[in-house]
């Protein structure tokens, strides 16, 4: 390692070790002096010495071999021997059974030398991270106090779908016509979860209008029918108003309009001449059906706005959705196998139910050849049309009574919208 790089290296060690230091330095900052274990000046110490050790297990050889993971393994037991016990001792002198410090000193120390025989970049980053994790400490434990057991479990799940089941499950399509692939539906049971329980989180923490509507709109932009899934689920189980969840599936359901007419801008442009006039007339018609639905209210409805949501998500029900929604995709695709104008535009009907994105992709990239561009705008739209009728049945399957009369009305605004800018739009290109 030449002297640049050297220099480099052992910044970051220092770096590491001042970015702890100066955390757990705040933290015991009204202690009187000696009576603190550790704080910014000796975590920045602890930076340097760990900068040093790894300069020494290079110079032995290489990091790697084993003189030089003796070097690092010796150094470190040595030191978290040593800090360890001083932290013991303040713990004692204090009444105190926190490891904290402990075990921040020692990943100082690690962090510190993975700079210098390593990626300084990562050992930056985790630094970073650490830091705010310690910083963290009184807004984490006061939100762990009011978790439930509900929130737990759900949060876990949801963790272990995404993190520990999705790595292991095969992504290979399975049965004819292209097949279904396991992972793309696991996926689908991630985004349905996903949205439902950041729907559950925003309401506990932003209130019932201002969190569906923010969770509505993140959702809008991952799965609008998922968001639809997730009201109606709620609206059965009597967990918020009708018309305030059917207000989010409105502002989920005009981002979803205006990502199609994103998506269609960065792949195919030409498709805009006809997509995107009913598609933002469409947008504006959500927008309104939802601003009117969400906050243009009198003061007698102030107390349906009181929602509880009793649980983030229900598993089973997540992963059922999510099958049926595979097997509309597989439908889908048998039904366009034989692309042509009305088989596209078939298949689209179908796969739209579940997803317009991948109809908007694939379309996309049929065209000029074998589609028209007058051909792959019918089918996306078609697909648009498609998926806002199950939306349609989505609420009278699931949400039913008021929440599904809701829904129909936004489907029927925003199809008429659509529709007229359509025949303008049209006209104005054939003449």
């Amino acid at each position: 390692m030449d002297t640049t790089n050297l220099v480099s290296h052992f910044g970051v060690a220092l770096g590491i070790g001042l970015l702890i230091g100066i955390e757990r330095g705040w933290h015991t900052r009204e202690e009187k002096p000696g009576s603190r274990t550790a704080g910014v000046r000796t975590f920045t110490i602890i930076g340097l010495l760990g900068g040093v050790i790894g300069v020494i297990a290079e110079a032995a050889g290489s990091p790697l071999t084993i003189t030089g993971g003796v070097v690092i393994g010796l150094s470190f037991a040595a030191f978290a021997a040593t800090f360890t016990m001083m932290c013991r001792d303040e713990n004692r002198a204090d009444n105190n059974y926190s490891g904290t410090t402990a075990i921040a000193g020692m990943l100082t120390f690690a962090l510190s030398v993975y700079a210098m025989i390593g990626d300084m970049r990562a050992a930056g980053a985790a630094a970073v991270a650490t830091a705010g994790i310690l910083a963290l400490r009184t807004p984490l434990h006061a939100w762990l106090a009011k978790m439930e057991a509900r929130e737990i479990r759900s949060a876990l799940i949801l963790l272990a779908m995404t993190f520990i089941a999705l790595p292991i499950i095969p992504d290979l399509p399975i049965g004819p016509f292209g097949g279904v692939n396991l992972r793309e539906i696991w996926l689908i049971a991630i985004v349905l979860a996903g949205v439902s329980f950041v729907g559950y989180v925003a309401v506990r923490a932003l209130g019932s209008q201002h969190g569906i509507m923010l969770a509505a709109a993140a959702g809008g932009l991952v799965s609008s029918t998922a968001v639809t899934a997730s009201s109606a689920r709620r609206a059965a189980a009597g967990e918020g108003t009708p018309r305030l969840l059917a207000a989010g599936v409105a502002l989920a359901t005009a981002v979803s309009f205006a990502r199609v007419v994103a998506i269609a801008m960065a792949l195919k442009p030409d498709l805009l001449k006809l997509i995107a006039p009913p598609l933002c007339a469409a947008v504006v018609a959500a927008l309104a059906f939802a601003f009117v639905q969400a906050y243009w209210r009198d003061g007698k409805d102030g107390d349906d706005q009181k929602v509880e949501f009793k649980n983030p998500f229900e598993f089973w029900s997540v992963l059922g959705f999510a099958i049926l929604l595979a097997g509309i995709v597989l439908a889908g695709r048998a039904l366009g196998e034989n692309l042509g104008a009305g088989g596209a535009i078939i298949g689209a009907l179908a796969l739209g139910l579940a997803d317009v994105d991948a109809v908007t992709v694939s379309m996309a990239q049929l065209t000029p050849q074998p589609l028209s561009l007058n051909d792959a705008s019918l089918a996306i739209l078609a697909a648009v049309v498609s998926n806002n009728l199950s939306k349609i049945a989505i609420g009278a399957i699931v949400g039913r009574g008021s929440f599904a009369v809701q829904i129909l009305v936004m489907a029927v605004v925003c199809f008429l919208a659509g529709a007229a800018a359509y025949s303008v739009a049209a006209l104005a290109l054939a003449a």
